[in-house]
């Protein structure tokens, strides 16, 4: 191995040896640690740490790194205490997670380090979210991102780098090329010679750096730090490495040949840049023992800190208030002057409104630019705020969510349009696993809308008619809200984007052009989790939202005779059971009318609250009416008998007479 040192001093050779050198005795600690049964699982970075400690060392204090699960040396270099990345491993209270997630799944705005999920690829596209606040900023500064070549197989992978590349992002996309993802070599997972040649797909620069020469590393990180700064640009990095250890400790190595082990223990980075160092007199023995004492003392006595640090003890209260950030509602009462608009002039009127009231607010779609949306909602914003806040996006759904996720961890407030609700399939992984979850793990707010374009009724056929609100009110850490008019479309969008907590916001499509009403100008804002009562009966009460609500006033219109309260439920999560269960209690008949198929919709939910609930108030079992548990068809005939429109006035007399 040759060592090129450049223009660099013998304190800095010595202050790379010290940031190389304390990673790996942790390591040997932990490896004893484990044998003795005090750590559950280690993800060893044994025969890499050159990589994470020469981009660490490269890049300002201020500068978001996101590494992987065996980047310890990133850790350290940012020079977070000893015990409590130990109370981290062990799930004490002094950790990052109050015992949540494990290893170096965790975050740290402290230490401008955001961690990992166990999907991998997101945090590509998080990534990209981070260095467009930088661009937005014009600060200057890059963002790291670490990833495993198993990883670049993923769409994130792909979909991060499309987006850095056309948006110009400066982000140093790191890649571990270790030569296993777990236990499948490279030869069968890509074709391509090296991984740096992708970037050219992606018109980006790239490198195939030797990822064990800790100068190599820290000099090339170094010139493209300088370089980035004066041209904002993405640069792709293959670090050709090797790990000595399992993917995790009870994987083992016997699926490695034993000459590969071989010819990596040769090319060891800590010990061939320690005797480089030896060679040319810049470290003596003595300093190196020195400094093996100094960091096995920091060791030993930040584990006695972390050991001596009682289990945490479990309290309900703290687990349930965690899973969202905690949001004080600010109340802006609506304006006298009002406007007759439709559904989709509410939705725009809001965008722009709140758009003007956050200047930190970014909007990023397909086609939401210049073109103004597939629905024309944004028409004009451009004009108005410019592309670097109203951004055209590839399609790619999955990195834009992720990027969203980048946006609000980097200062910024994201709102993601899906074209339609059905693509948002594409981007489900970092809704229901980064974005809902990032607050409970780690604290950190997940500050992005999701608007929705949903629902049937205009023949659209299967994929771009789905009403799929269900798959995400399962999901804890997200709120869902659905509106059924102009007037609450606007005040519950502008909360949401208020909201610094992951909204998934539902426009029905049919909605969009044919409901009116008389909507004040300015902005105002509507609390979520409060259902509406439309209208009040003692018969029977209805529950909706959506587009079912204005089926449900039809039905009620033609039948004067039934004496009903109408809920329309306005927000799916939080869910307003206060109003549901006193409006139950009061007619002692519940019907809920939802759009979505019956299988596993909402009303299921609803259906066994007030069962459990309001069981000894009720005069009839509480009856569900839901579109057919098929996928939603194209022409109209089969589109009508899909959607429970044809079959509610039925079901709601027979309940009546039951």
């Amino acid at each position: 191995m040759t060592f090129d040192r450049k223009n660099l001093t013998d304190n800095q050779l010595l202050d790379l040896y010290k940031r190389i050198l304390k990673p790996r005795l942790i390591e040997e600690k932990m490896l004893i640690l484990i044998r003795q049964g005090k750590v559950s699982k280690w993800f060893s970075g044994i025969g890499q740490e050159a990589i994470s400690v020469g981009v660490t060392a490269a890049l300002d204090s201020d500068e978001y790194i996101l590494p992987m699960h065996r980047n310890l040396g990133v850790f350290t270099g940012r020079n977070i205490p000893l015990y409590r990345l130990f109370s981290q491993w062990q799930g004490k209270a002094n950790g990052f997670t109050k015992g949540r997630d494990r290893s170096f799944h965790f975050g740290t705005q402290q230490y401008k380090i955001i961690g990992m999920i166990s999907h991998l690829g997101p945090q590509l596209g998080v990534a990209d979210g981070i260095a467009l606040a930088n661009k937005l900023k014009k600060n200057g500064k890059v963002t790291a991102v670490f990833t495993g070549e198993g990883a670049t197989s993923e769409g994130d992978f792909h979909e991060a780098l499309n987006i850095a590349s056309v948006w110009e992002l400066p982000v140093l996309f790191v890649i571990e090329n270790n030569g296993y993802g777990l236990s499948t070599p490279t030869n069968e997972q890509y074709r391509c010679e090296n991984l740096a040649d992708k970037g050219k797909g992606y018109g980006m620069e790239s490198h195939i750096v030797d990822g064990n020469n800790i100068l190599e590393v820290f000099n090339l990180l170094s010139e493209l730090k300088v370089s980035m700064k004066e041209n904002p640009r993405p640069v792709l990095l293959e670090f050709k490495t090797f790990r000595m250890r399992g993917h995790e400790e009870a994987s083992g190595t016997k699926y490695v040949p034993q000459e590969l082990m071989d010819l990596w223990a040769i090319k060891d980075p800590v010990e061939n840049y320690r005797k480089y160092l030896t060679e040319n007199g810049v470290l003596t023995a003595d300093f190196d023992a020195a400094l093996h004492a100094e960091i096995k003392k920091d060791i030993d006595e930040s584990l006695a800190i972390a050991n001596s640090e009682p289990e945490i003890e479990s309290s309900l209260s703290e687990e349930l208030n965690d899973v969202y950030k905690p949001y004080v509602f600010e109340q802006v009462n609506p304006s006298e002057e009002k406007e007759n608009i439709r559904f989709i002039d509410a939705i725009s009127a809001s965008l722009r409104q709140s758009m003007k009231r956050h200047e930190n607010s970014v909007i990023m779609g397909q086609d939401i630019a210049e073109y103004g949306g597939a629905f024309k909602i944004t028409d004009g914003f451009v004009t108005q705020f410019g592309k670097e806040r109203v951004i055209n996006t590839p399609i790619c759904e999955s990195a834009v969510v992720s990027a969203g996720m980048g946006l609000s961890i980097n200062g910024y407030k994201a709102i993601v349009e899906m074209q339609f609700a059905d693509f948002v399939s594409t981007g489900f992984n970092p809704i229901v696993n980064l974005l809902a979850k990032s607050h409970y793990r780690w604290l950190e707010k997940a500050d992005v809308v999701v608007r929705m374009p949903c629902g049937g009724g205009t023949q659209a056929g299967p994929f771009h008619s789905q009403t799929n609100e269900a798959w995400f009110t399962k999901t804890p850490g997200l709120k869902v809200v659905y509106p059924a008019f102009p007037y609450d479309a606007k005040g519950l969008l502008n909360t949401s984007i208020n909201d610094p907590n992951p909204v998934l916001f539902f426009e029905h499509k049919q909605l969009y052009r044919s409901v009116y009403q008389d909507v004040p100008k300015e902005y105002y804002t509507i609390p979520l989790g409060k259902a509406a009562l439309l209208k009040e009966g003692n018969q029977v009460t209805i529950i909706s939202f959506g587009a079912a609500v204005h089926w449900a006033l039809d039905t009620l219109a033609k039948n004067p005779e039934i004496s009903a309260d109408l809920l329309d439920l306005r927000t799916l999560q939080p869910l307003d059971t206060e109003a549901i269960f006193a409006s139950v209690k009061k007619t002692g008949r519940v019907i809920i009318y939802q759009e979505d198929s019956m299988f596993g919709g909402i009303a299921s939910d609803i259906s066994a609250m007030i069962m459990e609930n309001c069981f000894k108030y009720l005069d009839a079992p509480v009856k569900r009416v839901a579109s057919l548990d098929t996928p939603i068809p194209f022409t109209k005939a089969l589109e009508d008998q899909y959607l429970p429109k044809g079959r509610f006035e039925n079901d709601l007399k027979q309940l009546l007479v039951y």
